[in-house]
């Protein structure tokens, strides 16, 4: 199989390290073009990047020579597919024109996810919503966007489906508890976070409210919203990695924690009947001890090996009796694993199943 080429904008912050990082000896994709802003352009990669990861940088990548954030550049590099982690005030102009000019896009920013032909994609929850790329061709665009959802939202949908599946689903509230790397490398300082909680993240709770809805609707010529209601409170905590989420929901049918659990647990999706190569098998792991998910023991879950980070941790699954046809549980999701460059690569792993790159 030939390997598709692609490129990484972006390539020097946290979720950029992570694509490179997961990138490595992958069987489908050859990463050729590495990015970041113009103070960078012309470095090696090692000189740009402060690696921030446990792994070390790929050799290959440290040597690369870092270009600008331009379709010409990444042309002679003969790429054919763009990853974006761009800061959001760059990512609507730049992802725009990487699209227009032919280039499929796969993006991990806000710019583009309520453009209301581009998808918010968990692959495993809503696979068919590629058909709205059916529209962005009619509209005269050479190449594609396809956008992967806020990393608090990544978790919580990929455990929604499932129930809304089997039981349907009238209210969701989820209060998060949300890892510093979500904010980057420099985004919270040690001194507001160490003997801290800081109960504000900006524009969070309107994301995740928006996007769940966006992402568990359908798609038919535009999206129409799920007929859920969504409210969120979202806190940063001294954490590094992986989002804990303590979820609340009212059931349109009645089920037991049992059966809320097994519905989670016999869930898959595309990705995992394609056998897709980063997809986890399985998607979702339910843990019945008391006291798990934790971060720091559970956020590296999912088999096989290119796929850890990648699945979602559901434990303490119980009833709610404050509420009618009431169900709790918490959730964990690596944040910028399945958040957000795991997901975007098994995006791409299914645009190319489908033969869309």
């Amino acid at each position: 199989m030939d390997k598709v080429r692609v490129g990484v904008l972006g390539s020097t912050g946290s979720v950029g390290q992570r694509y490179v990082n997961m990138l490595r000896d992958h069987p489908w994709f050859e990463l050729t073009a590495l990015s970041a802003s113009a103070s960078s352009v012309g470095k090696k990669y090692r000189d740009a990047s402060k690696w921030v990861l446990d792994t070390g940088m790929p050799e290959w990548s440290a040597d690369m020579s870092v270009v600008a954030a331009d379709p010409k550049e990444f042309r002679r590099a003969r790429v054919e597919l763009v990853f974006s982690a761009l800061p959001s005030e760059a990512a609507k102009t730049i992802e725009g024109e990487m699209a227009d000019a032919g280039f499929a896009v796969v993006a991990d920013t806000s710019a583009h996810r309520m453009d209301a032909d581009v998808p918010i994609m968990i692959p495993e929850v809503n696979s068919q919503h590629l058909d709205a790329i059916k529209d962005q061709k009619r509209k005269g665009k050479r190449g594609l966007i396809v956008t992967g959802p806020n990393c608090t939202t990544s978790g919580l949908a990929m455990t929604l489906k499932p129930v809304q599946l089997s039981y349907g689903l009238r209210t969701v509230l989820v209060s998060t508890m949300q890892a510093l790397s979500g904010a980057g490398f420099f985004g919270v300082p040690s001194m507001a976070i160490v003997d801290n909680l800081v109960p504000y993240i900006k524009n969070e709770e309107e994301k995740v409210q928006q996007e769940v809805l966006k992402i568990l609707g359908d798609y038919k010529d535009g999206f129409n919203n799920a007929k859920i209601k969504v409210g969120a409170s979202c806190q940063r905590v001294g954490v590094l990695d992986g989002h804990t989420e303590a979820v609340f929901m009212i059931t349109e049918k009645a089920a037991t924690p049992e059966e809320i659990a097994s519905c989670m647990e016999r869930f898959e999706g595309e990705p995992q009947r394609l056998k897709l190569p980063s997809a986890p098998m399985p998607p979702i792991i339910i843990r019945k001890e008391p006291d798990r998910p934790q971060p720091r023991l559970d956020r590296m879950a999912g088999t096989p090996e290119r796929a850890r980070g990648m699945a979602t941790v559901v434990g303490r699954i119980r009833k709610e009796d404050a509420l009618d046809n009431g169900i709790k549980y918490v959730l964990l999701s690596h944040n910028t694993i399945r958040g957000a460059a795991g997901n975007a690569i098994l995006i791409a792993e299914l645009l190319k199943a489908k033969d869309m790159i």
